[in-house]
Order: structure tokens, then sequence, then C-alpha cells
């Protein structure tokens, strides 16, 4: 795996990050964004959708997965596990049914809460406060991001 640590001023750093990062998205990956309340996991996801074509992107943290289509009929599924507390819980929500899906990209948000997350097309992102604006994000990936994320 390769670990690449970048940090971000702003709100507005961390969507075009996102952005950035969407150039890499193919079907059937899955992106697990871990990091506590507050760190710029839906920001992050908003940039994705926006470079994607799909608008409106809104925390799914109610509603529990939200569905966007991209450009190229892409479905980008954006899911919030913070408040599912069980294992059957997360398994009544068909995850299964996102991963590795021909159309699809799954995006989770508080994936600890899954024990069952699939080894290849998996990318794992780690955010963390470290000001009120300022925040460290950590992309843990066998893909060398390095070029797509530090470009301007």
């Amino acid at each position: 795996m390769i670990m690449l640590t970048i940090k971000s001023e702003s709100e507005r750093v961390t969507r075009e990050l996102g952005a950035k990062f969407a150039k890499i998205l193919k079907p059937g990956m899955t992106v697990l964004l871990h990091g506590d309340l507050g760190t710029g996991k839906t920001v992050f996801t908003r940039g994705i959708c926006e470079a994607l074509g799909a608008a409106n992107c809104k925390s799914p943290s109610f509603t529990l997965i939200n569905e966007y289509k991209a450009n190229n009929n892409l479905i980008i599924a954006h899911a919030d596990l913070y408040r599912l507390n069980t294992q059957a819980e997360v398994d009544a929500l068909g995850l299964d049914d996102y991963i590795d899906a021909p159309d699809c990209v799954l995006i989770a948000e508080w994936p600890e809460r899954n024990n069952f997350w699939p080894s290849k097309n998996l990318i794992k992102i780690y955010f963390a406060a470290l000001s009120e604006s300022q925040r460290e994000i950590k992309f843990d990936s066998d893909l060398n991001l390095d070029k797509i994320l530090n470009s301007n």
C-alpha cells in the first residue's frame, strides 16, 4: 500500500481535492472515508460528485445511502454508517449490491461499522482536524495518487 498525506487549508481545498481524486475512480471501486464528525468526509465527497457531474450531494446521515447519477451513467453510492450499531443493521443496507458493481463506485463514511470490505479495488482515506479549518487527509491505496492529487 502507498500512503500519501495532504494538508487542506479550507473546505474549498478539501472539495477541490475530492474533484482531483474523482479522476481515478472507476466502476467497482470502494472508497472508505475514516474520520471524526466534521473532518471533511462529506465535503470531499461533494467534490467528487461535482467533478463527475452529479449535483446536490448531501450527507446521507439520515438516509444512510444516497445515490447520484454521474457522467457516463456511473452511479455514486454514498453511504454513512455512523448511526448503525450492529453488523445486522449494516447488512440490511445491502452494501453488497454496490461493491464491485459494474456501474457503481461506493463511498462509505464510518466504515469501521462494517466488518466486511472487499480486498480489491479498495481505497482508504483518513481525515483528521488539525485546527478549525485545516485538515490532514491520508490516502492508503495500491495506486500512486501523488501526481493526480498534488497537481494544480
